[in-house]
């Protein structure tokens, strides 16, 4: 069936038995693609039904349809003349993961992010009736995102407003963890009286034929639908706020779900659908473990398993550094937005359940919230994704950093992410935090040093920016520092011990020398730390003495060490996974103006001032001369000339 399909009017020439077959083999071919790409799994086999309904009802060439968070949107690709393309999602210069308004005109809107969906379609709705144009309007979005601040912002508005859109909301229960708050205790509520539903047109119709009494009885059929509806659902959200709902539904039955989205375009008012789906619908392991398919890298469609070896990584070496550290101390606490096992507190959860803070999906509570548990004397450590820093900056600045309180903010996924692309690349962090006074950033090179800004951020007792990449370390062993055996006499001089603990401490604002040289200074900081070294070592072949500097600390910077290298080198290169704007290279050029360092050459690596598409990180790396050979390439040239 899926062969005959190559967009929506192919779609509606189906009978309905013809598209649960379609629905069947859609699912086999994203679980055959995704097997070998990667990527968002279990949402796409839960929305299946719900998005050939949309097709089948609404017309795509003129009606909008906005994907909240956007990686449910794989089914919507294959009915929009990409099935073909789907090969390729993820890929370098293939198919983005998410809506791109570039490749499709029926991807009406960009998204990556939760919580943007009714907003958007808010504004596409106005633009409409401003315009005097007469096109349906449609939000698709999940449960999990409904937490969000923005998307209850965004419901008060249209409900108050009254503009003729439609809100789906695609209820499985799950953001990426399990939902929880009291929005998910309302929808459970909602979710118990399935066959209660407030409009049912094909009965009215009916009852309307009768007689002299039809319209008497509609009238008070209705009143006592109204009535009962008080009872058994007080005050009901979604109407309270000038919305009509209708729901719930089943999600996966595609008669149904037309049935209601037809009954809904023709309505002149803010509409709700509310929608029961399960997440991994007719995969097995996906539906057990939802929240494992969620994102996933390539794996056997037999078994679930990873066709990859999973290694440690950054997330999973902070939470067990975690739980070390609170075994120690009853004051640290854990707050995750809706990342519990993205963010490896997967097992903190479990072994400090009442130090342990799922807020959902609202990062911007997240952060406030730790705000006021570090002004009573607790110790938050708060990991959440770069790319979802930034829905938390005005927090950061005015209840964290102006009141100096000891958060301690863990920015996961710092970097090039890779495969997820523009929305999800976490290149700006450090440029933005860095504009905020009373805070300290740091990257670490490996994970005893991420375990060591841990300890130190604690002690610290003020705004702490820890920030480290997707995966695990760098494939380069940094050499522990050789600590010589005193002998019983040397033992005694207090000196020689205090310099020898010194070697492996952290000093706030002080940077570490891996490696001494004459010609070149290289900068590095976090995981771009191996790569200066790799650096180094490649030009050793070229008779090239390179000096090696892990910055560790982009504020405050160490104006001393740094200072004394570039004037001996008078050359500097800086190696960095964040924007060329506001990071480590731009520091380090203020910093030679500030101190009037004459006759100074510098180059800084890093991502360039626009938004990074998706590919392998790898790929991407050499794309923007981020790799060694191209680095190294330019040093060598440098010398030449």
């Amino acid at each position: 069936m899926l062969e005959k399909i190559n967009n929506a009017e192919d779609l509606r020439k189906l009978n309905l038995n013809e598209k649960n077959i379609l629905a069947q083999e859609i699912r086999e071919y994203i679980l055959e693609v995704v097997s070998k790409n990667g990527g968002h799994l279990a949402s796409n086999l839960g929305i299946v039904e719900l998005t050939l309904a949309i097709h089948d009802v609404f017309d795509l060439s003129k009606d909008k349809v906005i994907w909240d968070v956007g990686h449910q949107s794989y089914v919507h690709k294959i009915l929009t003349g990409r099935k073909e393309e789907l090969k390729t999602i993820r890929t370098l210069d293939g198919l983005a993961g998410f809506p791109k308004t570039s490749e499709s005109e029926t991807d009406c809107f960009n998204t990556g992010h939760s919580s943007t969906s009714i907003s958007a379609a808010m504004g596409m709705a106005k633009a409409r009736d401003l315009k005097n144009e007469d096109h349906s309007v449609v939000a698709v979005i999940g449960d999990g995102a409904l937490t969000g601040g923005m998307a209850l912002e965004a419901l008060n508005h249209v409900g108050s407003s009254r503009t003729r859109m439609i809100v789906i909301l695609n209820d499985n229960e799950m953001s990426i963890s399990k939902n929880i708050g009291g929005i998910n205790k309302l929808l459970t509520r909602l979710r118990a009286k399935k066959k209660y539903t407030i409009s049912n047109k094909k009965g009215r119709k009916i009852i309307e034929k009768i007689p002299l009494v039809g319209n008497s009885i509609v009238r008070g059929v209705t009143k006592l639908k109204k009535s009962i509806k008080q009872l058994i659902l007080p005050r009901m959200y979604f109407e309270e706020i000038g919305f009509k709902y209708l729901g719930p539904v089943d999600g996966h039955n595609i008669e149904d779900l037309e049935y209601l989205l037809s009954s809904a375009k023709e309505l002149d008012e803010p509409v709700l659908i509310h929608v029961l789906t399960k997440k991994g619908n007719g995969y097995k392991p996906a539906e057990e473990n939802p929240d494992k398919f969620h994102g996933t890298g390539p794996f056997n469609i037999e078994t679930g398993e990873s066709t990859k070896k999973k290694s440690k990584d950054y997330s999973k070496a902070f939470g067990e550094k975690l739980i070390e550290l609170a075994g120690k101390n009853d004051k640290i606490v854990a707050i995750t937005a809706a990342m519990r096992d993205g963010t490896g507190l997967k097992s903190f959860s479990e072994k400090f359940p009442e130090r342990f803070f799922d807020v959902g999906i609202a990062e911007q509570h997240a952060l406030t919230f730790a705000a006021g548990l570090a002004k009573e004397g607790m110790i938050p450590f708060v990991p959440i994704y770069s790319s979802f820093y930034q829905r938390a900056y005005d927090q950061v600045i005015h209840d964290i950093c102006i009141q100096k309180l000891p958060v301690i903010m863990c920015v996961d996924r710092a970097g090039c992410v890779g495969n997820d692309g523009e929305t999800h690349q976490g290149l700006y962090d450090m440029a933005f935090f860095k504009l905020v006074p009373n805070i300290t950033i740091m990257a670490p090179k490996d994970f005893e040093e991420l375990a060591q800004m841990m300890d130190f951020a604690i002690a610290l007792k003020a705004p702490v920016v820890i920030r480290y990449p997707r995966g695990g370390e760098a494939d380069f062993k940094f050499k522990k520092h050789e600590v010589m055996e005193l002998d019983k006499n040397a033992a005694e001089n207090e000196n020689i011990e205090k310099n020898k603990l010194e070697k492996d401490e952290l000093i706030l604002g002080q940077a570490e020398i891996l490696k001494e040289g004459e010609d070149v200074t290289i900068i590095g900081i976090g995981k771009m730390t191996a790569t200066a070294m790799k650096v180094s070592k490649m030009l050793e072949n070229d008779e090239v003495s390179a000096e090696v500097i892990n910055a560790r600390f982009l504020k405050p910077l160490d104006e001393n060490t740094i200072t004394n290298s570039i004037s001996k080198t008078k050359f500097v290169i800086t190696i960095e996974d964040g924007t060329e704007i506001g990071g480590l290279g731009s520091s380090v050029k203020e910093l030679i103006v500030n101190k009037n360092i004459e006759c100074v050459k510098i180059k800084c690596f890093a991502y360039p001032d626009e938004f990074i598409r998706h590919g392998s990180v790898p790929e991407l790396e050499k794309i923007y001369g981020l790799d060694c050979e191209s680095i190294c390439d330019y040093v060598k040239n440098a010398f030449n000339k």
